[in-house]
This record gives structure tokens, sequence and C-alpha cells, in this order.
């Protein structure tokens, strides 16, 4: 039996059905609302975005500033860098609270404390994920389907290297929590099928990356695909976040370091 195949059948994390009515709209509410003030309306921003560059002359003479400068004084930059990366740490807190809240235990389904054992198979989901993706971005973009997509703006500072690893930190803390554990999570105590909530899940992490271009997009679902199934069949979120954590910090900081020497990337 494949891999694959082992983690497709194994049981998902123990959260139960939820068969009352007024609870079940409660929950429908909750991730509406959720949905909306993370990344739902990302992914319709997203979505614009692609329409609009396509329109302009297509997305591939796009360019895409990953991490844009928030302001030409220094210590304003910093401090609105810091709040973006707290932002991003209080959107994974909010997940985390509500699942608390409403009565799940954290240990249960994968948000307990981080463990050491974490950190292995996080770093091998990294090398998965990450080593195809570099080639995958190479590609969608010598096709025309991707964005120029640029880490940050000129003249990187010291301090900027700094906040570039504590943003690949939040969104690794935001999209592991949110996306993964509590969508997952909450379709499940609705009854959402497996593969179906799998679906849901990877398409989102999908949808609020297409601002980068088709090449990301489908990158991120396939992502989405393999994370999601890794917590169905694990129940184990800090992985994932491990995983995203250094994926994110070699693109960020990795590409700020080489810019010079990557314009068979970017070109």
């Amino acid at each position: 039996m494949s891999l694959w195949e082992r983690l497709r059948r194994a049981p998902e994390p123990s959260v139960e059905v939820e068969h009352d009515p007024v609870q079940r709209r409660a929950l429908i509410v909750e991730l509406v609302i959720v949905g909306a003030l993370t990344f739902g309306f990302s992914a319709l921003s997203a979505i614009l975005s692609l329409i609009d560059a396509q329109l302009s002359g297509g997305i591939g003479a796009q360019t895409v500033v990953l991490n844009p400068s928030q302001s030409d004084i220094g210590a304003v930059d910093f401090a609105r860098q810091l709040m973006r990366a707290a932002r991003l740490l209080a959107i994974g807190a909010l997940g985390v609270y509500l699942l608390w809240r409403s009565g799940i235990g954290l240990r249960r389904i994968g948000l307990g404390a981080p463990r050491r054992n974490d950190v292995p198979p996080g770093l091998a989901l990294a090398a998965l994920i990450g080593l195809p993706g570099l080639g995958l971005v190479a590609l969608a973009r010598v096709l025309g389907i991707n964005a120029n997509l640029v880490v940050g703006g000129a003249g990187i500072s010291w301090w900027e290297y700094l906040t570039l690893v504590l943003i690949a930190i939040g969104n690794a803390v935001a999209e592991e929590v949110i996306v993964v554990a509590y969508f997952l999570v909450r379709l499940r105590q609705l009854g959402t099928g497996r593969n179906a909530a799998l679906a849901c899940s990877a398409l989102l992490r999908g949808g609020y990356h297409l601002y980068q271009g088709f090449g990301a997009g489908l990158g991120n679902v396939v992502m989405g695909v393999i994370f999601a199934r890794w917590y169905q069949s694990t129940g184990r979120v800090w992985p994932l976040v491990v995983a995203h954590a250094v994926i994110d910090v070699v693109a960020f900081v990795g590409y700020a370091l080489l810019a010079p020497h990557l314009g068979w990337l970017t070109g």
C-alpha cells in the first residue's frame, strides 16, 4: 500500500458531527464570518487581481511584490511590518480560541503544545513541497502564467530580514491553523465528507494565491491537498506550520540574499 493510500485511509482527528440544528446554524455563521475576515475575501481579491492583470497585458507581464515597504521612513516601516506579523499570529490565535471556546480539546485536534518530533516531518514536507514548487515557479514564468515575484522593495535593510522571518512564521501559523485545522474541524462537525473538506481547504489556499498567477494558484492547491490529507491522517498541525515557515523563510530571505543571481527564475 502506498504512503498516499495509507494517509487516505487513516482515521481523522476525533471530532463528533453536530446534529443539533441550532448549533449547526451557529457553526455555519461562524465559518462564514471567520472565512470573510481571514482568507475568503483575500481569495476574492486575488481572483479580481488576476482578472485585472489578464485584461492589462497578461499576468506574465506583471510584477508582484510579496512584502512591499509600508513607509519610506525606516522606523515606521519596521513597526508596520511587525504589526503585519502580529496580525497574522492573531488570525491563527482566533481559530485556536474559537475551537477551544466551543469545548474542543486542542490536543485532540493537533493544536496542543508543539513537540520536538514535529520538526522532522515538517522539514520533510518542506522539501516535498518547496523543491518541486521552485521548478513550478520557473516553468510558470517561462509559460507566462505567473507574475514576476519580488520579495520586497528595493534596498532591503538589515532589520528587514528579521521582519521577513516573522512574517513567514505568521503566514505559517495563520494559514495552517485556519485553512487546515479550523476549517477541517468545523466542516467535519457539519458532516462534510473527508474528500470534500480536503477539496474546500485546498481550493481556498489556491484561491488567495491567485494574485501571483495561475502557477502559484495551482501549486498552492497541490500543497493544500497534501497538507490537508496529512492533517486528516495524523491530526498534527505543527509539522505543517514548521514546513510552511521553512518554505517561506527560504523563499523570502533566500530571495533577498540571492536576487542578483536569480534572473533565470524571475526574468
